[in-house]
């Protein structure tokens, strides 16, 4: 972790130490299911039935209410006693509402099953919301409401920002297909010039070396002309660093170059390609380039495709052009992908709003101070962004950068949920 990352992350666990608010749910499986929240933290346990559910008791009736999912989508279980003797299934009419945090509301009614109740249609992840319970027995009602969190967390919008946590609005997005590609920096072939001498003749001396930087028409050497014995001088035809020097004094200058020079201020990458993948390739492309160790990013356009060869197995070469070249070098390798085309989607988020948690991949939906999980079903991606098919609505905001903050303090605060 860098230093960038453990300050951001100090000062979100100095937030939580200086009293945010934070909210969690979960609860122990049972023989029949797990109680639907955990307590907040600091808060009694909530009283548990025998089957492993949360129990409500009011005056001489008491309903058990649990989740259940074992080899089946998460359902609610119900049971109802009066008077601590089971009331018949039949005989109890049960309700409950859900509201979660967008204030999106699901109700559940309940149907006789063997000895309990199941509620109607799945319970969705995450299972966090506050719960609303009524059951009428005998004509009277009873009623019961509850917290029952989980993946949440608040923390003040000040702190978050300097936490460096962002978030960006969910929606449409083009989606790409790339190929990817390997290879390294080089020169652009267009900025490089090779120098040779114009007579051959021995070399009296040198005046540059690899890596000397040097203007249009600086003198590299001097020659004394074999046939005039005339000593002249070989200059730099273009302004450029020193990337190759073939002769030392005293040696023979003949038809073979002498140095060779390149602009460095304009760099292409030269990228390995199988003839499979040629004629998806086309100039004009965009290139996303990543350096081998990871520790550097940058962009290019194809310019060149060489044509496909007639060896199936025979490596051919695309160049692109670095729109920033500076930082990088000559010979560096790189990995890249070529953006090839692609759809619209409906709804996508960036690839760095993706964290593991618990079972899922999951995102973190931001509601005014509030940050909770949201557990996706993904489809395609090109790397930067990825289809969201499930687990998120268009038009809410998430967090994009440095989201594993919010699940570090999630984790922390114990806001998971057991299952």
């Amino acid at each position: 972790m860098n230093s960038l990352h453990r300050t951001r992350l100090s000062s979100v666990l100095m937030v939580l130490l200086s009293g945010l608010l934070v909210s969690a749910c979960s609860g122990p499986s049972g023989s029949e299911g797990h109680a639907d929240e955990r307590q907040e933290e600091g808060h009694e346990e909530a009283e548990k039935g025998p089957h492993g559910g949360r129990l409500l008791k009011d005056a001489d009736v008491a309903v058990e209410l649990a989740i259940y999912e074992t080899g089946v989508p998460p359902e609610y279980h119900a049971w109802v006693t009066h008077q601590g003797r089971p009331v018949p299934a039949q005989n109890a009419d049960l309700a409950v509402e859900l509201t979660r945090l967008d204030g999106e509301k699901n109700a559940f009614s309940f149907a006789p099953a063997d000895d309990f109740l199941r509620g109607s249609g799945v319970v969705h992840e995450p299972h966090s919301f506050d719960v609303r319970v009524v059951v009428r027995i005998d004509g009277q009602v009873h009623e019961w409401s509850y917290e029952s969190y989980e993946g949440r967390v608040t923390i003040a919008a000040e702190s978050a920002a300097t936490a460096g946590v962002k978030t960006e609005v969910a929606g449409p997005r083009l989606i790409r297909d790339v190929v990817p590609l390997y290879g390294r920096i080089a020169p652009n072939p267009d900025a490089t010039r090779t120098v040779s001498a114009r007579f051959a003749g021995t070399v009296q001396n040198v005046r540059a070396s690899v890596g000397d930087t040097v203007k249009a028409g600086a003198t590299l050497a001097s020659v004394e002309s074999s046939d005039s014995l005339q000593v002249y001088v070989v200059t730099a035809p273009i302004a450029g660093v020193v990337t190759e020097r073939r002769i030392n004094a005293g040696e023979q200058a003949g038809n073979e170059p002498l140095f060779v020079i390149s602009d460095l201020r304009q760099l292409w990458v030269e990228l390995s390609v199988f003839p499979r993948d040629v004629s998806r390739l086309r100039t004009g492309q965009g290139v996303r380039i990543n350096a081998v160790d990871g520790q550097q990013q940058g962009v290019a356009e194809v310019v060149k495709v060489s044509p496909a060869g007639l060896s199936v197995t025979q490596a051919l070469k695309v160049w692109a052009r670095l729109k920033e070249p500076a930082g990088w070098t000559t010979g560096q390798y790189v990995n890249a992908e070529v953006l090839v085309g692609g759809a619209e989607v409906p709804l996508a988020i960036r690839r760095t709003a993706l964290q593991p948690f618990r079972d899922f991949t999951v995102a973190f939906e931001n509601i005014a101070d509030t940050y909770e999980v949201r557990m996706l079903e993904l489809g395609r991606s090109d790397g930067e962004y990825v289809e969201v098919l499930e687990g998120l609505k268009p038009g809410v905001r998430y967090v994009a950068e440095n989201s594993y903050l919010i699940k570090a303090d999630i984790e922390k605060s114990g806001a998971s949920h057991d299952h």
